[in-house]
């Protein structure tokens, strides 16, 4: 892509991409059964209602749908300073150690990326806090590092060897739905806000369009033939950071943890053609699986893709290519599971190597995530958006979805 593509690709206007959302059309909480959400499914420019657990009937027996099997962790931690400040303590991303999965195995202390409510009143030392956890008191401390921006880096300390970090957060930490919602973090949200088919930790928010599945649509899914396939995304709360520029070219995108399985590689490489990605989470790791394959087949094995570089090479190899390649790094590493970075934006003029079809809930207005969808079905987002509107759909996390097939 030439420059001056480039430069009109950075150059789109956020007014352009919005649209009214009365506060009554968010839906503040869930439905009781997950699956009995509206479904609208646009079709080569048609566009119909269904309910979701019908959604297997819209879809061949040659659909790989692609699930992004993050779980959400509760990331937020209230302490109480003795003068009666309180301070909120958001995890955002893992530094020492950095891996995930070691994270939450760490029994001493670990540090971490996080947001701080009220900063200014916690000026210096440490916040401590006590808890009952699994029979015993646990004493749980968090001492500042250093801020950089609107971010600092918080050293947390425990005095329990026999409980792990993932053990102090379900038992120090609340779950983070989305501030949207305007309430407060409740016990139901603990399961609502999960997918039923949740197992990696590390998200501090969900992949919403997967909400709207049980074992039972799974299950249907399986039995028409559908391929099932998971990657590992990790949500960051950069999900929900406005775009505050006027032109996209202005706005900064966060840095998501990548984990993909070869046998989840093997089998995108041999369902190509039929990819259905379940969630812009999972968009963004697809399309991010065809660049850093491209990489690799380049010779550059630093598996970060950032934000513009779809905008800024023009990789000539097929998406079973790149696929191959990635495949081949991993049999060349002994490895059986890909860990990458990934800042990819998706917008108007973006070229999908990955994904044929999208499910997807309703995004917010002057969203990267709205953005993303026009990219996907072009100007067409404006008549879906109004017959959503139009006919009672429920709009953002917790509201309803959509299958998106051009």
């Amino acid at each position: 892509m030439d420059v001056t593509q480039l430069d009109k690709i950075r150059s789109i206007k956020m007014d352009d991409y919005g649209y009214e959302l009365p506060d009554n059309r968010i839906a503040k909480y869930p439905l009781p059964q997950r699956d009995s959400s509206q479904l609208l499914v646009y079709q080569k420019g048609q566009v119909s209602t269904r309910v979701f657990r019908e959604m297997v009937a819209c879809l061949p027996s040659s659909a790989c749908l692609v699930f992004n099997n993050t779980k959400v962790i509760q990331a937020r931690l209230q302490f109480n300073k003795s003068t009666g400040s309180r301070i909120e303590i958001f995890c955002l991303e893992p530094i020492l150690p950095a891996a995930y999965d070691l994270m939450f195995q760490q029994t001493k202390s670990c540090t971490w990326k996080c947001m701080i409510g009220n900063l200014k009143k916690w000026k210096n030392g440490a916040l401590v806090k006590q808890m009952e956890v699994k029979g015993r008191l646990l004493s749980l401390s968090a001492e500042r590092v250093s801020t950089t921006g609107n971010t600092s880096v918080v050293c947390f300390n425990w005095d329990r060897e026999d409980c792990t970090f993932a053990e102090v957060l379900d038992a120090f930490g609340e779950l983070p739905i989305p501030p949207y919602l305007n309430r407060s973090t409740e016990e139901s949200d603990k399961t609502t806000y999960q997918t039923v088919y949740s197992k990696i930790k590390g998200s501090v928010a969900a992949p919403t369009a997967g909400l709207h599945f049980t074992d039972a649509v799974l299950q249907s899914l399986q039995q028409k033939g559908c391929k099932r396939c998971e990657v590992t995304l990790h949500v960051g709360a950069g999900t929900f950071q406005p775009v505050k520029s006027a032109c996209i070219g202005g706005h900064t995108m966060h840095t998501e943890v990548i984990e993909v399985r070869k046998e989840s590689l093997q089998t995108l490489a041999v369902q190509l053609g039929s990819i259905v990605a379940v969630g812009t989470t999972s968009v963004r790791t697809l399309e991010s699986l065809y660049y850093l394959g491209c990489q690799v087949a380049a010779g550059n094995y630093d598996m970060v893709v950032e934000q513009w570089e779809p905008y800024q090479n023009d990789y000539t190899l097929s998406a079973k290519e790149a696929l191959d390649a990635l495949i081949a790094y991993l049999d060349n590493q002994n490895s059986d599971i890909l860990h990458a970075s990934t800042r990819i934006i998706i917008v108007p003029g973006y070229t999908f190597k990955m994904v044929n079809a999208l499910m997807t809930n309703f995004h917010q207005p002057h969203s990267t995530l709205l953005l993303l969808l026009a990219a996907f079905v072009g100007e067409e987002w404006r008549a879906i958006y109004r017959y959503a509107m139009d006919n009672g759909y429920r709009f953002l996390s917790y509201g309803d979805s959509s299958l998106l097939i051009p």
